[in-house]
Protein backbone atom coordinates (compact mmCIF):
# COMPACT_ATOMS: atom_id res chain seq x y z
CA UNK A 1 0.00 0.00 0.00
CA UNK A 2 1.25 3.48 -0.88
CA UNK A 3 1.10 5.91 2.05
CA UNK A 4 0.82 9.62 1.22
CA UNK A 5 2.60 12.24 3.26
CA UNK A 6 0.14 13.45 5.94
CA UNK A 7 1.09 17.06 5.19
CA UNK A 8 0.09 16.50 1.57
CA UNK A 9 -3.24 15.05 2.66
CA UNK A 10 -3.76 18.04 4.96
CA UNK A 11 -2.93 20.41 2.13
CA UNK A 12 -5.41 18.67 -0.18
CA UNK A 13 -8.11 18.82 2.47
CA UNK A 14 -7.49 22.52 3.13
CA UNK A 15 -7.54 23.47 -0.55
CA UNK A 16 -10.68 21.40 -1.12
CA UNK A 17 -12.46 23.15 1.75
CA UNK A 18 -11.46 26.61 0.52
CA UNK A 19 -12.98 25.96 -2.88
CA UNK A 20 -16.38 25.93 -1.18
CA UNK A 21 -16.47 29.28 0.60
CA UNK A 22 -19.87 28.95 2.27
CA UNK A 23 -19.09 25.44 3.48
CA UNK A 24 -15.70 26.52 4.84
CA UNK A 25 -17.23 29.38 6.83
CA UNK A 26 -20.06 27.23 8.21
CA UNK A 27 -17.57 24.51 9.23
CA UNK A 28 -15.36 26.80 11.32
CA UNK A 29 -17.23 26.26 14.59
CA UNK A 30 -16.67 22.51 14.31
CA UNK A 31 -13.19 22.65 12.78
CA UNK A 32 -10.46 21.13 15.03
CA UNK A 33 -8.16 23.77 16.47
CA UNK A 34 -5.10 22.10 14.99
CA UNK A 35 -6.38 22.80 11.46
CA UNK A 36 -6.89 26.54 11.95
CA UNK A 37 -3.28 27.66 11.22
CA UNK A 38 -3.02 25.65 7.99
CA UNK A 39 -6.43 26.76 6.77
CA UNK A 40 -5.74 30.39 7.66
CA UNK A 41 -2.35 30.41 5.89
CA UNK A 42 -3.83 28.94 2.73
CA UNK A 43 -6.78 31.35 2.81
CA UNK A 44 -4.36 34.22 3.39
CA UNK A 45 -2.01 33.27 0.56
CA UNK A 46 -4.90 32.61 -1.82
CA UNK A 47 -6.69 35.81 -0.75
CA UNK A 48 -10.03 34.34 0.33
CA UNK A 49 -11.11 37.52 2.08
CA UNK A 50 -14.45 36.37 3.47
CA UNK A 51 -12.91 33.24 4.94
CA UNK A 52 -10.10 35.29 6.51
CA UNK A 53 -12.66 37.57 8.17
CA UNK A 54 -14.70 34.65 9.45
CA UNK A 55 -11.61 32.84 10.78
CA UNK A 56 -10.40 35.91 12.70
CA UNK A 57 -13.79 36.13 14.42
CA UNK A 58 -13.57 32.43 15.36
CA UNK A 59 -9.83 32.33 16.15
CA UNK A 60 -9.36 29.70 18.91
CA UNK A 61 -5.91 30.88 20.14
CA UNK A 62 -4.97 33.86 22.28
CA UNK A 63 -2.73 35.39 19.60
CA UNK A 64 -3.01 35.80 15.83
CA UNK A 65 0.46 36.75 14.47
CA UNK A 66 -0.83 37.75 11.05
CA UNK A 67 1.98 40.25 10.44
CA UNK A 68 4.39 37.36 9.87
CA UNK A 69 2.34 36.41 6.79
CA UNK A 70 2.14 39.92 5.31
CA UNK A 71 5.04 40.36 2.92
CA UNK A 72 4.08 43.80 1.59
CA UNK A 73 1.70 46.62 2.36
CA UNK A 74 -1.75 45.22 1.60
CA UNK A 75 -4.73 47.29 2.71
CA UNK A 76 -7.24 44.76 1.36
CA UNK A 77 -5.83 41.95 3.52
CA UNK A 78 -5.61 44.27 6.53
CA UNK A 79 -9.22 45.30 6.05
CA UNK A 80 -10.33 41.65 5.93
CA UNK A 81 -8.46 40.91 9.18
CA UNK A 82 -9.80 43.97 10.99
CA UNK A 83 -13.32 43.21 9.76
CA UNK A 84 -12.98 39.88 11.56
CA UNK A 85 -11.89 41.64 14.75
CA UNK A 86 -14.81 44.03 14.44
CA UNK A 87 -17.18 41.09 13.94
CA UNK A 88 -15.81 39.54 17.12
CA UNK A 89 -16.15 42.77 19.09
CA UNK A 90 -19.75 43.31 18.03
CA UNK A 91 -20.91 39.96 19.45
CA UNK A 92 -23.24 40.67 22.38
CA UNK A 93 -22.27 37.33 23.85
CA UNK A 94 -18.60 36.44 23.61
CA UNK A 95 -18.28 33.58 21.07
CA UNK A 96 -17.73 30.19 22.65
CA UNK A 97 -14.83 29.42 20.30
CA UNK A 98 -12.82 32.61 19.99
CA UNK A 99 -10.05 33.27 22.52
CA UNK A 100 -8.33 36.05 20.61
CA UNK A 101 -6.58 38.56 22.89
CA UNK A 102 -3.70 39.79 20.75
CA UNK A 103 -3.57 40.64 17.03
CA UNK A 104 0.11 40.92 16.08
CA UNK A 105 0.71 42.93 12.89
CA UNK A 106 4.49 43.10 13.21
CA UNK A 107 6.49 41.96 10.19
CA UNK A 108 8.65 39.49 12.10
CA UNK A 109 9.11 35.74 11.81
CA UNK A 110 6.86 33.82 14.18
CA UNK A 111 7.17 30.22 15.31
CA UNK A 112 3.40 29.86 15.53
CA UNK A 113 3.14 29.16 11.80
CA UNK A 114 5.93 26.57 11.87
CA UNK A 115 4.67 24.31 14.65
CA UNK A 116 1.46 22.54 15.47
CA UNK A 117 -0.35 24.57 18.17
CA UNK A 118 -1.23 22.89 21.45
CA UNK A 119 -4.90 22.26 22.00
CA UNK A 120 -4.99 21.56 25.70
CA UNK A 121 -7.25 24.02 27.49
CA UNK A 122 -7.27 26.22 24.41
CA UNK A 123 -3.73 27.44 25.05
CA UNK A 124 -1.80 29.05 22.23
CA UNK A 125 1.38 27.56 20.84
CA UNK A 126 4.85 28.20 22.15
CA UNK A 127 5.45 30.80 19.47
CA UNK A 128 2.43 32.96 20.28
CA UNK A 129 2.46 36.01 22.45
CA UNK A 130 1.74 34.56 25.89
CA UNK A 131 3.03 37.44 27.96
CA UNK A 132 0.44 39.93 29.11
CA UNK A 133 1.32 43.24 27.49
CA UNK A 134 -0.18 45.36 30.22
CA UNK A 135 2.16 44.52 33.06
CA UNK A 136 2.46 46.00 36.50
CA UNK A 137 2.88 49.72 36.68
CA UNK A 138 0.55 50.65 33.83
CA UNK A 139 -2.11 53.28 34.43
CA UNK A 140 -5.28 51.76 35.89
CA UNK A 141 -7.42 52.77 32.90
CA UNK A 142 -5.54 50.45 30.50
CA UNK A 143 -5.92 47.40 32.69
CA UNK A 144 -9.48 46.74 31.52
CA UNK A 145 -9.86 43.71 29.29
CA UNK A 146 -9.44 44.83 25.69
CA UNK A 147 -8.10 43.26 22.53
CA UNK A 148 -4.55 44.39 21.84
CA UNK A 149 -3.37 45.17 18.33
CA UNK A 150 0.44 45.15 18.25
CA UNK A 151 2.46 46.66 15.41
CA UNK A 152 5.60 48.55 14.47
CA UNK A 153 5.32 51.98 12.84
CA UNK A 154 7.74 53.48 10.33
CA UNK A 155 6.84 57.15 10.01
CA UNK A 156 8.04 59.12 6.99
CA UNK A 157 6.88 62.42 5.55
CA UNK A 158 3.31 61.11 5.29
CA UNK A 159 1.25 58.09 6.34
CA UNK A 160 0.95 55.29 3.81
CA UNK A 161 -2.44 53.80 2.99
CA UNK A 162 -2.18 50.91 5.43
CA UNK A 163 -1.05 53.11 8.32
CA UNK A 164 -3.86 55.59 7.70
CA UNK A 165 -6.46 52.81 7.57
CA UNK A 166 -5.24 51.21 10.81
CA UNK A 167 -5.29 54.52 12.69
CA UNK A 168 -8.77 55.38 11.43
CA UNK A 169 -10.07 51.93 12.36
CA UNK A 170 -8.50 52.05 15.82
CA UNK A 171 -10.19 55.38 16.54
CA UNK A 172 -13.55 53.85 15.68
CA UNK A 173 -12.88 50.87 17.97
CA UNK A 174 -10.97 52.67 20.74
CA UNK A 175 -13.41 51.52 23.45
CA UNK A 176 -12.54 47.88 22.74
CA UNK A 177 -9.07 47.93 21.18
CA UNK A 178 -5.68 48.87 22.62
CA UNK A 179 -3.26 49.84 19.82
CA UNK A 180 0.33 49.09 20.91
CA UNK A 181 3.40 50.13 18.94
CA UNK A 182 6.53 48.25 20.01
CA UNK A 183 9.01 49.81 17.58
CA UNK A 184 8.71 53.25 16.02
CA UNK A 185 10.89 54.98 13.44
CA UNK A 186 10.48 58.71 12.92
CA UNK A 187 12.20 59.97 9.77
CA UNK A 188 11.69 63.63 8.87
CA UNK A 189 8.07 63.34 9.95
CA UNK A 190 5.92 66.49 10.42
CA UNK A 191 5.08 67.13 14.06
CA UNK A 192 1.31 67.10 13.49
CA UNK A 193 1.51 63.53 12.13
CA UNK A 194 3.64 62.40 15.08
CA UNK A 195 1.20 63.81 17.62
CA UNK A 196 -1.76 62.22 15.83
CA UNK A 197 -0.04 58.82 15.77
CA UNK A 198 1.07 58.96 19.40
CA UNK A 199 -2.45 59.92 20.46
CA UNK A 200 -3.56 56.60 18.98
CA UNK A 201 -0.70 54.44 20.22
CA UNK A 202 0.04 55.79 23.69
CA UNK A 203 3.83 56.33 23.85
CA UNK A 204 4.05 54.24 27.03
CA UNK A 205 4.11 51.00 25.01
CA UNK A 206 6.96 51.93 22.66
CA UNK A 207 10.07 49.87 23.43
CA UNK A 208 12.28 50.91 20.51
CA UNK A 209 12.57 54.38 18.99
CA UNK A 210 14.69 55.51 16.06
CA UNK A 211 14.66 59.27 15.62
CA UNK A 212 16.28 60.44 12.38
CA UNK A 213 15.54 64.07 11.68
CA UNK A 214 17.01 67.47 11.02
CA UNK A 215 14.61 69.22 13.37
CA UNK A 216 15.34 72.64 14.79
CA UNK A 217 15.78 73.02 18.57
CA UNK A 218 12.22 74.37 18.75
CA UNK A 219 10.89 71.22 17.06
CA UNK A 220 12.82 69.05 19.53
CA UNK A 221 11.22 71.02 22.36
CA UNK A 222 7.73 70.35 20.95
CA UNK A 223 8.53 66.65 20.67
CA UNK A 224 9.95 66.49 24.20
CA UNK A 225 6.56 65.89 25.86
CA UNK A 226 5.76 62.89 23.63
CA UNK A 227 9.34 61.66 23.99
CA UNK A 228 9.16 61.73 27.77
CA UNK A 229 6.04 59.54 27.79
CA UNK A 230 7.94 56.61 26.25
CA UNK A 231 8.71 55.24 29.71
CA UNK A 232 9.19 51.66 28.45
CA UNK A 233 11.98 52.45 25.98
CA UNK A 234 14.61 49.72 25.83
CA UNK A 235 16.37 50.91 22.68
CA UNK A 236 16.97 54.51 21.59
CA UNK A 237 18.66 55.41 18.31
CA UNK A 238 19.36 59.08 17.55
CA UNK A 239 20.46 59.71 13.97
CA UNK A 240 21.36 62.77 11.90
CA UNK A 241 20.51 65.28 14.63
CA UNK A 242 22.94 68.16 14.32
CA UNK A 243 22.58 70.65 17.16
CA UNK A 244 25.54 72.65 18.39
CA UNK A 245 25.07 75.86 20.31
CA UNK A 246 27.37 78.12 22.30
CA UNK A 247 25.44 79.25 25.34
CA UNK A 248 25.15 83.04 25.42
CA UNK A 249 22.80 84.54 28.00
CA UNK A 250 19.68 86.39 26.78
CA UNK A 251 20.20 85.52 23.12
CA UNK A 252 18.48 83.23 20.64
CA UNK A 253 21.30 80.74 21.24
CA UNK A 254 20.31 80.60 24.90
CA UNK A 255 16.70 79.84 23.94
CA UNK A 256 17.88 77.06 21.62
CA UNK A 257 20.08 75.67 24.38
CA UNK A 258 17.05 75.41 26.68
CA UNK A 259 15.04 73.68 23.94
CA UNK A 260 17.70 71.01 23.49
CA UNK A 261 18.17 70.62 27.24
CA UNK A 262 14.46 69.99 27.65
CA UNK A 263 14.56 67.28 24.99
CA UNK A 264 17.61 65.57 26.53
CA UNK A 265 16.20 65.83 30.05
CA UNK A 266 13.41 63.41 29.10
CA UNK A 267 15.98 60.59 28.97
CA UNK A 268 16.01 60.66 32.76
CA UNK A 269 12.49 59.14 32.62
CA UNK A 270 13.66 56.02 30.78
CA UNK A 271 14.34 53.55 33.57
CA UNK A 272 14.26 50.52 31.22
CA UNK A 273 16.76 51.87 28.67
CA UNK A 274 19.42 49.28 27.82
CA UNK A 275 20.65 50.21 24.34
CA UNK A 276 21.69 53.69 23.21
CA UNK A 277 23.08 54.49 19.78
CA UNK A 278 23.94 57.80 18.16
CA UNK A 279 24.79 58.10 14.47
CA UNK A 280 25.79 61.39 12.90
CA UNK A 281 24.39 63.21 15.91
CA UNK A 282 26.11 66.37 17.10
CA UNK A 283 25.44 67.93 20.48
CA UNK A 284 27.57 70.44 22.34
CA UNK A 285 29.86 69.13 25.06
CA UNK A 286 27.49 70.45 27.74
CA UNK A 287 24.57 68.62 26.18
CA UNK A 288 26.58 65.40 25.93
CA UNK A 289 27.41 65.79 29.61
CA UNK A 290 23.70 66.25 30.37
CA UNK A 291 22.78 63.20 28.28
CA UNK A 292 25.10 60.83 30.15
CA UNK A 293 24.02 62.26 33.51
CA UNK A 294 20.37 61.65 32.60
CA UNK A 295 20.86 57.90 32.18
CA UNK A 296 18.95 56.14 34.96
CA UNK A 297 19.54 52.48 34.14
CA UNK A 298 22.71 50.51 33.37
CA UNK A 299 23.25 50.33 29.62
CA UNK A 300 23.97 47.03 27.93
CA UNK A 301 25.17 48.55 24.66
CA UNK A 302 26.46 51.95 23.56
CA UNK A 303 27.12 52.81 19.93
CA UNK A 304 28.44 56.18 18.75
CA UNK A 305 29.15 56.48 15.00
CA UNK A 306 30.43 59.49 13.10
CA UNK A 307 29.73 61.95 15.89
CA UNK A 308 31.71 65.01 16.89
CA UNK A 309 33.43 63.84 20.06
CA UNK A 310 35.80 65.83 22.23
CA UNK A 311 38.14 64.81 25.01
CA UNK A 312 35.69 66.25 27.54
CA UNK A 313 32.93 64.06 26.01
CA UNK A 314 35.20 61.06 26.56
CA UNK A 315 35.63 62.16 30.16
CA UNK A 316 31.84 62.22 30.57
CA UNK A 317 31.76 58.63 29.30
CA UNK A 318 34.38 57.55 31.82
CA UNK A 319 32.53 59.14 34.73
CA UNK A 320 29.09 57.75 33.83
CA UNK A 321 28.45 54.81 36.19
CA UNK A 322 25.52 53.69 34.03
CA UNK A 323 28.11 52.49 31.51
CA UNK A 324 30.06 50.31 33.92
CA UNK A 325 28.08 47.18 32.95
CA UNK A 326 28.40 47.57 29.18
CA UNK A 327 28.46 44.38 27.14
CA UNK A 328 28.80 46.07 23.76
CA UNK A 329 30.78 49.23 22.97
CA UNK A 330 30.95 50.60 19.43
CA UNK A 331 32.86 53.80 18.68
CA UNK A 332 33.14 54.21 14.91
CA UNK A 333 34.78 57.05 13.02
CA UNK A 334 35.54 59.03 16.17
CA UNK A 335 38.89 60.65 16.80
CA UNK A 336 39.31 59.36 20.33
CA UNK A 337 42.96 59.99 20.84
CA UNK A 338 43.72 63.59 19.98
CA UNK A 339 44.84 63.85 23.58
CA UNK A 340 45.95 61.35 26.20
CA UNK A 341 44.49 57.80 25.93
CA UNK A 342 44.32 57.55 29.72
CA UNK A 343 40.65 58.53 29.82
CA UNK A 344 39.63 55.75 27.46
CA UNK A 345 41.90 53.36 29.33
CA UNK A 346 39.92 54.07 32.51
CA UNK A 347 36.66 53.44 30.65
CA UNK A 348 37.90 50.05 29.47
CA UNK A 349 38.97 49.14 32.99
CA UNK A 350 35.49 50.03 34.28
CA UNK A 351 33.76 47.68 31.81
CA UNK A 352 36.41 44.94 31.77
CA UNK A 353 34.30 42.41 33.70
CA UNK A 354 31.25 42.68 31.41
CA UNK A 355 32.46 43.77 27.94
CA UNK A 356 31.82 41.23 25.16
CA UNK A 357 32.20 43.20 21.92
CA UNK A 358 34.50 46.14 21.23
CA UNK A 359 34.35 48.11 17.98
CA UNK A 360 36.99 50.82 17.52
CA UNK A 361 37.07 51.10 13.75
CA UNK A 362 38.64 54.25 12.27
CA UNK A 363 39.20 55.90 15.66
CA UNK A 364 42.62 57.44 15.00
CA UNK A 365 44.47 54.88 17.11
CA UNK A 366 48.24 54.87 16.66
CA UNK A 367 51.08 52.87 18.18
CA UNK A 368 51.44 54.89 21.36
CA UNK A 369 47.70 54.93 22.07
CA UNK A 370 47.28 51.19 21.47
CA UNK A 371 50.30 50.37 23.60
CA UNK A 372 48.81 52.39 26.45
CA UNK A 373 45.52 50.47 26.13
CA UNK A 374 47.03 46.98 26.17
CA UNK A 375 46.89 46.50 29.98
CA UNK A 376 43.21 47.47 30.03
CA UNK A 377 42.39 45.33 26.98
CA UNK A 378 44.02 42.29 28.54
CA UNK A 379 41.55 42.58 31.44
CA UNK A 380 38.52 42.26 29.14
CA UNK A 381 38.45 38.51 29.53
CA UNK A 382 34.87 38.07 28.24
CA UNK A 383 35.50 39.57 24.81
CA UNK A 384 33.94 37.62 21.96
CA UNK A 385 34.51 40.19 19.21
CA UNK A 386 37.12 42.91 18.66
CA UNK A 387 37.38 45.22 15.66
CA UNK A 388 40.13 47.83 15.22
CA UNK A 389 40.07 48.14 11.41
CA UNK A 390 41.35 51.35 9.77
CA UNK A 391 43.76 52.39 12.51
CA UNK A 392 47.45 53.07 11.88
CA UNK A 393 49.36 50.36 13.75
CA UNK A 394 52.88 49.08 13.16
CA UNK A 395 53.86 45.43 12.89
CA UNK A 396 55.57 45.30 16.28
CA UNK A 397 52.69 46.89 18.23
CA UNK A 398 50.16 44.71 16.43
CA UNK A 399 52.13 41.67 17.57
CA UNK A 400 52.05 42.99 21.13
CA UNK A 401 48.26 43.28 20.87
CA UNK A 402 47.90 39.72 19.61
CA UNK A 403 50.08 38.43 22.42
CA UNK A 404 47.98 40.27 25.02
CA UNK A 405 44.80 38.73 23.59
CA UNK A 406 46.27 35.26 23.11
CA UNK A 407 44.72 33.82 26.29
CA UNK A 408 41.19 35.03 25.50
CA UNK A 409 39.50 31.78 24.59
CA UNK A 410 36.03 33.31 24.22
CA UNK A 411 36.98 35.47 21.22
CA UNK A 412 35.20 34.24 18.08
CA UNK A 413 35.64 37.23 15.71
CA UNK A 414 38.75 39.39 15.31
CA UNK A 415 39.34 42.22 12.86
CA UNK A 416 42.78 43.81 12.73
CA UNK A 417 44.26 46.43 10.39
CA UNK A 418 47.08 45.55 8.04
CA UNK A 419 50.26 46.90 9.68
CA UNK A 420 51.75 50.21 8.64
CA UNK A 421 54.59 48.41 6.85
CA UNK A 422 52.10 47.18 4.20
CA UNK A 423 51.77 50.67 2.66
CA UNK A 424 54.17 52.82 0.66
CA UNK A 425 54.82 56.51 1.33
CA UNK A 426 51.74 57.49 -0.70
CA UNK A 427 49.46 55.11 1.16
CA UNK A 428 49.20 52.47 -1.57
CA UNK A 429 49.11 48.81 -0.56
CA UNK A 430 52.27 46.76 -1.01
CA UNK A 431 50.52 43.49 -1.85
CA UNK A 432 53.64 41.32 -1.63
CA UNK A 433 54.43 42.71 1.79
CA UNK A 434 50.80 42.25 2.88
CA UNK A 435 50.79 38.60 1.75
CA UNK A 436 54.03 37.99 3.67
CA UNK A 437 53.45 39.68 7.05
CA UNK A 438 49.84 38.56 7.69
CA UNK A 439 50.69 34.83 8.07
CA UNK A 440 53.42 35.86 10.52
CA UNK A 441 50.87 37.81 12.57
CA UNK A 442 48.47 34.87 12.53
CA UNK A 443 51.20 32.53 13.77
CA UNK A 444 51.85 34.89 16.67
CA UNK A 445 48.33 34.15 17.90
CA UNK A 446 48.37 30.45 17.05
CA UNK A 447 51.18 29.86 19.50
CA UNK A 448 48.56 30.19 22.29
CA UNK A 449 45.17 29.44 20.66
CA UNK A 450 43.44 28.63 17.39
CA UNK A 451 41.40 31.67 16.28
CA UNK A 452 37.91 30.90 15.00
CA UNK A 453 37.44 33.83 12.61
CA UNK A 454 40.30 36.29 12.21
CA UNK A 455 40.85 38.93 9.54
CA UNK A 456 43.71 41.29 8.71
CA UNK A 457 42.62 43.94 6.23
CA UNK A 458 43.88 47.04 4.49
CA UNK A 459 41.98 50.30 4.33
CA UNK A 460 39.12 50.40 1.82
CA UNK A 461 40.36 50.97 -1.74
CA UNK A 462 39.15 54.32 -3.09
CA UNK A 463 38.64 52.85 -6.57
CA UNK A 464 36.74 49.60 -6.00
CA UNK A 465 35.62 50.21 -2.38
CA UNK A 466 36.94 46.81 -1.32
CA UNK A 467 39.70 45.72 1.06
CA UNK A 468 42.63 43.38 0.69
CA UNK A 469 41.93 40.72 3.32
CA UNK A 470 43.92 37.88 4.86
CA UNK A 471 41.87 35.25 6.72
CA UNK A 472 44.19 32.30 6.29
CA UNK A 473 44.57 33.06 2.61
CA UNK A 474 45.17 36.35 0.82
CA UNK A 475 42.31 37.97 -1.08
CA UNK A 476 43.15 41.20 -2.88
CA UNK A 477 40.73 43.97 -3.75
CA UNK A 478 39.22 44.12 -7.26
CA UNK A 479 41.87 46.50 -8.53
CA UNK A 480 44.48 43.72 -8.47
CA UNK A 481 44.54 40.93 -11.10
Amino acid sequence: MIHQDPSTLLGLAVRSLLRHEALAISALQKLPMVLFPSLFKEAFNSRYMKIITAMVAEWPFSCLPVGALMQDTDVVILQAVLDGVEMLLKQKVHPRRSKLQVLDLRDVSHGFWDVCPRTEHGESSKGTLNKEQTGNGLPRYVLRRVLKVITDFDLRTHLDEQQAYLLQWSQQQKRFVQLCCMKMTIFETPMEIIKMVLNSFQPYYIEELELCTGWTPAALRHFAHCFGQMRNLHKLHLSCIYIYTNKVVNTSEDVEDKCISRFISQISKFKCLQHLSMNGTYFSSEHMKQLFRCLKSPLESLSIDFCEFSQSDLEHLRQCQRLFQLKHLNLFGIELFNASPITFQFLLENVATTLQTLELEDCGIGDSQLSALLPALSQCIHLTRINIYDNVISMSVLKDLLKSLADMSKVTEEFYPAPLECYDDLGYVLVNKFAKVCPDLLNTLRVKRQPKAIYFATNICHKCLQRCVFDGKTRLCHCWP
